[in-house]
């Protein structure tokens, strides 16, 4: 399968990607930043193959990316493209997010957003 997100590959750094979720976690949405987190996660397993972790680069690039379809400084609009974006990381790797993933993800939702409605993920959860 291509990378249709190939090119944003070399926009991914892990602590841009740490400072941009904590930055903007709240204002991105508890699903998008548990999208997020699920790739970056499945990405950090040694069982992850190469070409899933090319996807999740890209994916996580693209997310990272200050020229996107639609900018991030419109509330909720901004982050549309971004959630579109990572849904299809996401189905593309579902085999490589396990228990453990989903876990490593929801402490830190819990972290940076206290409580939350679990239901709320369940939506992101069906698709894997």
């Amino acid at each position: 399968m291509e990378n249709p997100f190939r090119s944003y590959i070399n926009k991914f750094s892990e602590n841009r990607f740490w400072n941009k979720l904590r930055d903007y976690a709240r204002q991105a949405g508890l699903k998008t930043v548990y999208s997020a987190l699920l790739l970056f996660y499945a990405y950090r397993r040694k069982d992850t193959p190469y070409w899933a972790k090319n996807i999740v680069l890209g994916t996580l690039g693209y997310f990272l990316s200050p020229i996107d379809a639609v900018p991030d400084l419109t509330p909720i609009i901004g982050y549309t493209d971004d959630i579109g974006v990572l849904a299809f990381g996401l189905v593309t790797i579902a085999a490589y997010v396990n228990q453990e993933v989903k876990e490593k993800a929801k402490g830190q939702l819990h972290r940076w957003f206290g409580a939350y409605d679990e239901d709320e993920l369940a939506e992101v959860d069906a698709k894997l």
